[in-house]
């Protein structure tokens, strides 16, 4: 019969080597599973999900009560994701959210609402202030920028704000912003 250590002699080491069994069974049951993998050359690009900004968009501007513009981009940009909210905070109101991935790979994202400046900012910015303006085309463009944090555009094109944030470069806010001031609105 095997003599048995009294409980105060076992240490760390023991643990351990306790554990090691454990360890091996969690790994084979998470290959087994394909829930794991090991790519030796880092990361690799996923696939983008598809959104169709187009139809999301048609159907905002049936619902919501304010105008709604589908901005014309170029083919390689490529819209991801989408969404709908409400502001309930003063000068609050519905905003409609679409997100794209530029062809540098940034995350663009253009924001639709009723809302007043200072409520949508508020509400997707947080505690920023503007910093400056920004003159694409005539359309005027108030500027949010912190080193920090994502830039963000915010424009009033005849009673509706639009808010254009993302990691994209100047470039890339320029060509959101003239796509977006120069779309027709959408009709009911």
């Amino acid at each position: 019969m095997a003599q048995q250590k009294h409980r105060i002699f076992n240490d760390y080491r023991d643990l351990f080597w306790s554990l090691i069994p454990l360890v091996l069974i969690a790994i084979v049951l998470a290959g087994a599973a394909s829930q794991c993998t090991v790519a030796t050359n880092g990361p690799t690009q996923g696939q983008v999900p598809h959104f169709d900004a187009d139809s999301a968009l048609r159907s905002d501007a049936k619902s919501l009560p304010f105008p709604i513009r589908n901005p014309d981009l170029p083919q390689d940009w490529v819209s991801n994701s989408g969404s709908r909210e409400t502001i309930v905070a003063a000068g609050g109101g519905p905003v409609s959210t679409v997100g794209y991935l530029t062809p540098q790979g940034t995350y663009m994202r253009l924001s639709q609402s009723s809302a007043s400046e200072e409520a949508l900012a508020r509400h997707v910015l947080g505690s920023r202030y503007a910093t400056g303006t920004q003159d694409v085309d005539g359309q005027k463009w108030v500027v949010y920028a912190e080193p920090t944090e994502e830039s963000a555009w915010i424009a009033d094109l005849s009673g509706v704000r639009v808010l254009i944030t993302g990691a994209g470069n100047e470039a890339a806010f320029t060509t959101l912003a003239r796509a977006v001031t120069t779309a027709q609105p959408l009709s009911k």
